[in-house]
């Protein structure tokens, strides 16, 4: 999977869609906003953010979450970087990229910097404020390799429905074993299985109210010792 890109179409000229799982990347209301609610304020963030943070995210996508993360760090007033692991089965191109981020002139000087590093490496990317690490291939064989706990994870694969795989009991086990203990997770969805499997992986779930035209959304909490 790791040679697969991203196959799009292009809702009016400048919202991607995927055309393998027939799903938007980002809300068709307003996409930053979503990012917001869903995993900043799902994560209880940037209340949260302390030195040496570390997010951990399935789905890169756009790269708009990463973004909106890295502007509110900045802003936060944090001095040290970011951390942000990301997985990414079909990666974008650049020009790809820089199309869907011309969505947001908010994060235009951060799409900027973003963009450019990710023309020239796609996997890791040092930025001032951010450090940066996109896994490309299928999270289900990649995150059991990895060393790192996350603080926060963005859950943002494509519909439970439409892409399961990415929602699987196996693999949220990962991601809650790749949590820091008090760690929190987020998403979109409040798919029943979902929910379960998070239940099931040990984190504590709760439903709370969604954005924009979704009724509710999931956040989680890994229980410290």
């Amino acid at each position: 999977m790791s040679d697969q890109r991203a196959d799009l179409d292009w809702r009016d000229g400048a919202i991607p869609v995927s055309t393998r799982f027939d799903d938007p990347y980002f809300s068709l209301e307003n996409g930053l906003a979503e990012t917001r609610h869903v995993f900043l304020a799902g994560n209880d963030l940037p209340d949260r953010f302390a030195p040496g943070f570390h997010i951990g995210e399935l789905g890169f996508g756009t790269g708009l979450n990463l973004l909106t993360s890295w502007m509110a760090w900045d802003t936060s007033g944090q001095t040290t970087p970011l951390h942000f692991t990301s997985f990414e089965a079909f990666p974008m191109t650049a020009a790809e990229m820089e199309l869907a981020l011309s969505a947001f002139p908010e994060l235009a000087a951060y799409a900027a910097r973003l963009v450019t590093a990710w023309a020239e490496d796609q996997s890791l990317i040092t930025l001032d404020g951010i450090q940066a690490q996109v896994i490309h291939g299928d999270a289900r064989h990649t995150l059991c390799d990895q060393s790192f706990a996350a603080d926060a994870w963005f859950l943002d694969g494509f519909s439970p429905a439409k892409n399961p795989e990415l929602w699987d009991s196996d693999l949220i086990t990962q991601v809650a074993a790749h949590t820091t203990p008090g760690g929190t997770a987020a998403t979109y969805t409040a798919a029943g299985f979902v929910r379960r499997n998070l239940e099931t992986a040990g984190f504590e779930v709760t439903r709370i109210p969604g954005f924009g035209r979704k009724r509710h959304m999931t956040t989680a909490r890994k229980p410290a010792p």
